[in-house]
């Protein structure tokens, strides 16, 4: 019965060639990257543009970033080991090896093949070394940080040189409130193909894995309705409470209506949870939840858009915990008190401005100035671009990647599936039942419609 589960291996890659032709034209500062998967080719594109990884590095850095680690991450780090453990054996009998990391790509633990863990520990493939792409260029743990599903990374594919002998794949866990990473679970074999099932086994403990995140993320929405009730027996201000990504639990009446969700129902669940689609809000509860974590006691204000305002409303958020644990922020309207906030605006400023953006057309990329996207609107788990070179497939994964690295170079989300560049909006147009919609400054005078929550934030932008 064990043999009938031994992993099996692939046969060898057929385009080895062609990539490697790519990434020596690519290195050298073309961006014809025919033949290579557009996952890798986009990380060639952030390695070199954004990264600046240096693509004839011999071994990776040294860790330098301290993270602190909550009681999710001990949760996903105990489940993983224990799968890595689990599945090191089948993969050592290949010559392979098995890697766990953190957030920032720090190695923290390895298993298999003694032979290959030597040759891996030259290029520093050990634990407290450092294989995020911003490190160590394209590879699987790195990459598997960037992108929402498993990654291989085989041969030339790898940004650099000294690492074209390797194959891997590797899967990132992500908190399933704010969706950002957590670990990453790798498997990694030198000069040999990886087994047929690893993208396979890897996603299925992952899965695994962040089912213990979504009941204890619906554990903490329970006890955040909890928190929620208790303080409104203490205030009579608009209250809701919000969980650490900015999405809605609970809301009493008067907040349901600033924020545009339904009053007073909890969504303990957190894919139930409301989007209130206010990015201030959503700002203020990211920035509030770091706060708490290096001191409990913090309490901010701020002031925020609301829908169907036309002036900003002034806000107080408090951190809400359970066990030690933050669960949460309560959002109190129409009062202040405690440490201000950032003003958003400077914060936006005050991040890395996008140059580019990047698209895909067949097996080549396109790298667009920002002038010449018109909008961008999602098509299931697509994003598609309208430019002044015809319909183009966005590189980010969703709408709200997109709009979060757009928000800050005069892009705007009117629409849960439309981010429009405020620019390129030629014409305003009110529909018979008090709509807005949006002619576009294009080839083809494409509409953009406006969602009700959205046309307050719309008319502030264009001045009206």
């Amino acid at each position: 019965m064990r043999d009938a589960h031994r992993l099996k291996q692939t046969s060898g890659d057929p385009g080895k060639g062609t990539v490697y032709a790519a990434w020596e034209c690519f290195v050298q500062g073309e961006d014809d990257v025919r033949g290579v998967r557009p996952e890798v080719a986009i990380s060639w594109h952030r390695c070199r543009e954004q990264y600046r990884v240096d693509p004839h590095l011999t071994e990776a850095p040294v860790a330098v970033v301290e993270r602190e680690y909550t009681p999710e991450h001990d949760v996903v780090f105990a489940e993983l080991g224990f799968r890595a453990a689990f599945i090191a054996h089948e993969v050592s009998n290949l010559g392979g090896i098995v890697t766990v990391t953190d957030a920032t790509g720090r190695i923290l633990a390895e298993w298999g093949d003694q032979a290959t863990r030597a040759i891996a520990a030259e290029s520093n493939l050990a634990p407290w070394y450092s294989w995020s792409e911003r490190a160590a260029g394209t590879n699987g743990m790195g990459t598997a940080l960037e992108e929402h599903h498993p990654v291989q990374i085989r041969g030339a594919e790898h940004w650099c040189q000294a690492f074209h002998n390797w194959a891997c794949a590797g899967v990132a866990v992500r908190d399933v409130v704010t969706k950002e990473p957590i670990a990453v679970l790798n498997i990694s074999s030198w000069r040999n193909p990886l087994p047929a099932s690893a993208s396979g086994w890897l996603a299925n403990a992952v899965t695994k894995t962040q089912c213990t995140l979504r009941r204890r993320a619906r554990d903490s929405g329970a006890e955040l309705v909890a928190a929620y009730n208790q303080a409104r027996t203490r205030s009579g201000a608009a209250l809701t409470a919000v969980d650490a990504a900015g999405k809605v639990v609970i809301a009493d009446d008067r907040a349901s209506v600033l924020l545009g969700v339904p009053a007073s129902t909890p969504a303990v669940d957190p894919t139930l949870r409301w989007n209130p689609g206010l990015p201030e809000l959503i700002e203020a509860a990211r920035y509030a939840s770091k706060q708490a974590a290096r001191n409990p006691d913090w309490v901010g204000s701020t002031q925020i858009f609301t829908h169907l305002a036309d002036e900003p409303i002034p806000i107080s958020i408090r951190p809400a915990f359970f066990s030690g644990r933050l669960i949460g922020n309560l959002v109190s309207f129409g009062a202040s008190g405690g440490e201000q906030l950032p003003r958003t605006e400077e914060d936006a400023h005050s991040r890395t401005q996008p140059r580019r953006v990047v698209a895909m057309r067949d097996n080549r990329m396109v790298l667009l100035r920002l002038p010449e996207v018109s909008f961008a609107e999602s098509e299931g788990n697509d994003v598609w671009l309208s430019t002044d070179q015809g319909r183009l497939r966005a590189a980010s994964p969703g709408l709200d990647k997109l709009d979060g690295e757009l928000a800050a170079a005069g892009f705007l989300r009117v629409h849960r599936r439309y981010v429009v560049n405020l620019s390129r909006i030629r014409e305003i147009e009110r529909r018979r039942k008090g709509e807005l919609v949006l002619v576009m400054d294009d080839q083809t005078d494409e509409v953009v419609p406006v969602s009700r929550r959205n046309a307050p934030a719309v008319r502030r932008a264009l001045g009206f």
